[in-house]
């Protein structure tokens, strides 16, 4: 479990040594001071989880360390020590954010209890606080929609796999559907209660990456005016998604393997060892063992990702779910929309069938989202999909590709990159080598071409 980092704030020496006695018994990491202008220093240069302040001090009392602690770090929660003698000034502190207040003299167990509820209610804020973006971003249970034989082995090994601990690589295609599987292993096991937490490993730096995955002390770095809790940490006990591992750099792979074996790390800029109880799942569209032999991706980091591994299937192995797919696409844009659309023609239906679908199920989702929007019949027709265009059917028998007259030059650029892409099968490392660029570029590339899309 993660250490807590707790400031004692008192000018009796002998009440700061009982406070420190008892909660470092209790496992946490203490400091202390005897005034709060010296506590107010000591938060300004670094964070801490929790401050028990006694009220009744000079120069500062603690209503004025109060509101320094809540200016400099309002994150940070505080407890406050008082006699019986000074309980309405305790009521006034709890008006002014104090989250609890403990009168003298008190057990060491009256103590603990005071500051593990404190820390329990600040852990539960910072989980909600990522809870809510969770929930306000879409996503699409029906992309795991299917009763074929391959995406019941999916389903089947979802459910042996979910109630172990055991690190999980989900491969398969951009867009088939593996960050679903990724939250139906979290969601069907024990640890459903606690965070799902995802970083996206090709969206970011090296450096900020690191800061995501591991957290970083205040004044690790220019710009690091607060700590912050990585990642790994918020997920405690708990599900960590690394989505796209393939694109984490070879600098930060030591530190993830390492956090991986031990479930310990330290902070960017910090020291203090943190160990955490957080299961691991990733994903890659990538051939990691090709990656590995392409001297991009360390083989010990690849076996301790790939304890398991769950692989989706492209939808053109799998082409009986596309009628369920399609119905369900059109039910659920419809609704959103306000359109009254009866279904697909047969001619639509045949065509949707054999379209080979190289974006998955995340390409059929936006062709029928287009085709409601765009429609203005009751039943979808196949110019409303429009998947013999040039600018949907990429590639040939001959290898050629077409864009329409009058395309850009970032439009050819796009359609030779993603055509060349789906030649090679979605092999990065041989699409970079035909295309002339850099893996990184064509990392670069795609990321870019993604974001377009989702704007």
């Amino acid at each position: 479990m993660v250490k807590s980092r707790i400031l004692i704030i008192d000018d009796d020496a002998l009440m700061r040594e009982y406070v420190e006695e008892a909660l470092t018994r209790a496992g946490h990491a203490c400091e202390t001071v005897s005034n709060g202008r010296e506590g107010i220093q000591l938060v300004r240069g670094r964070a801490f989880d929790l401050v028990v302040t006694d009220l009744k001090m000079t120069p500062m009392d603690g209503l004025e360390v109060l509101q320094a602690i809540q200016k400099e770090s309002p994150d940070t929660r505080c407890i406050v020590m008082t006699a019986y003698g000074t309980v309405e000034t305790a009521v006034q502190a709890l008006k002014d954010g104090a989250e609890d207040y403990i009168l003298k003299p008190f057990a060491p167990d009256e103590l603990e209890v005071a500051v593990s509820k404190a820390l329990e209610r600040a852990r539960m804020k910072q989980e909600n606080r990522y809870l809510r973006e969770e929930v306000n971003r879409s996503y699409d249970v029906a992309a795991m929609v299917g009763d074929s034989p391959a995406m019941r082995e999916v389903y089947e090994q979802v459910q042996r796999v979910a109630n172990s601990r055991a690190t999980v690589l989900v491969r398969g295609e951009s867009g088939t559907g593996k960050e679903l599987v990724a939250r139906a292993l979290h969601y069907r096991s024990p640890r459903a209660s606690k965070p799902f937490i995802k970083v996206n490993c090709a969206a970011l730096s090296a450096g900020l990456l690191e800061s995501e995955l591991f957290g970083h002390e205040k004044g690790a770095f220019t710009g690091a005016h607060d700590r912050k809790i990585g990642r790994f940490e918020l997920a405690d006990e708990g599900t960590l998604l690394l989505d796209e591992v393939s694109e984490i750099s070879l600098e930060l792979q030591p530190k993830l393997l390492r956090a991986l074996q031990e479930r310990e790390f330290e902070r960017v800029g910090g020291n203090q060892s943190i160990q955490v109880d957080t299961r691991i799942v990733s994903t890659s569209n990538r051939d990691l063992e090709e990656a590995v032999e392409q001297n991009e991706f360390r083989e010990d980091l690849l076996f301790r990702l790939n304890v398991i591994t769950i692989r989706i299937p492209p939808l053109r192995e799998r082409k009986e779910d596309i009628p369920g797919l399609m119905h369900h696409f059109l039910a659920r844009f419809a609704a959103e929309n306000g359109r009254h659309i009866q279904g697909f023609s047969k001619d639509a239906e045949a065509a949707l069938m054999d379209y080979d679908w190289p974006g998955n199920v995340r390409e059929l989702q936006n062709a029928v989202e287009r085709a409601v929007v765009l429609s203005t019949s009751k039943t979808l027709e196949p110019r409303h999909f429009a998947l013999e265009s040039p600018t949907r059917k990429r590639s040939g028998g001959d290898g050629m590709f077409s864009v329409p007259f009058g395309s850009s030059v970032a439009e050819m650029e796009k359609e030779l990159i993603l055509s060349t892409l789906e030649r090679c099968h979605q092999n990065r490392s041989q699409a970079a080598q035909v295309l002339g660029i850099s893996v990184r570029t064509l990392r670069n590339k795609l990321h870019e071409y993604n974001q377009r899309a989702e704007e």
